[in-house]
């Protein structure tokens, strides 16, 4: 399989390019282009009891679409997610996981393991979820987010705006606080944030969807 991510970072897109017998699976309504000639199968995310724990613990669709190729050809099946920002491609080698935000996770290979886990409810009052999905297994991850993406190594404490964190190693801890003193926090829009604990890497997006509806809102 040949891929590729275009369109980076702001309309971020991927080519896969399956060979004969190969297969992707993607997110419902992931899918932009494919050929005529690929078959298209939606199956429950895990199965019927993980998908629906995935769908409404870990904000992921219950079905998946598996693309594969059946032709003695190489087809091309482009995707994309739902809002316009960057994507990250992850290679797993089944000796580590990496947690997601609800909504980040976009396609994978058929070796990819997905699986929610409890998150706590410093993730739920960070607008991440009670939960959280877990990606490990072997192969290809691509996942994505609002804005652009920013790796961070963090090594003690760290503090994260609330929706901005997209994914981060599982060993790390989450606790919500408040940004300031109460007055300040609040009046000066800041409000709850997200403070991480240990070492490991995160991923931050510089937009969030939040952010951009609150904007909105008054003017509409």
């Amino acid at each position: 399989m040949r891929t590729s991510i275009e369109g980076g970072p702001t309309f971020s897109h991927i080519h896969a390019d399956l060979e004969p017998g190969e297969t992707i699976i993607a997110e419902a309504d992931a899918m932009a282009t494919m050929a005529a000639d690929l078959d298209m199968d939606a199956k429950f995310n895990g199965g019927f009891l993980p998908g629906l724990g995935k769908k409404f613990l870990g904000g992921e669709s219950l079905f998946v679409n598996h693309f594969t190729n059946n032709t003695q050809e190489t087809k091309r099946v482009s995707l994309v997610q739902g809002t316009p920002g960057e994507i990250r491609e992850v290679r797993l080698d089944g000796t580590k996981t990496l947690c997601l935000q609800p909504g980040a996770y976009i396609c994978s290979t058929p070796d990819v393991k997905l699986g929610v886990k409890w998150a706590g409810f410093a993730s739920l009052l960070g607008r991440e979820g009670l939960f959280k999905l877990e990606v490990g297994g072997t192969g290809t991850l691509w996942y994505g987010a609002y804005g652009s993406l920013i790796d961070k190594e963090v090594n003690g404490e760290f503090i994260v705006d609330t929706s901005h964190l997209v994914a981060y190693d599982p060993q790390l801890k989450l606790k919500v606080q408040l940004a300031g003193g109460i007055f300040s926090s609040f009046l000066g829009g800041e409000g709850l944030v997200t403070r991480m604990e240990g070492t490991g890497r995160i991923v931050i997006q510089t937009r969030s969807i939040s952010g951009l509806a609150g904007w909105l809102n008054p003017r509409l």
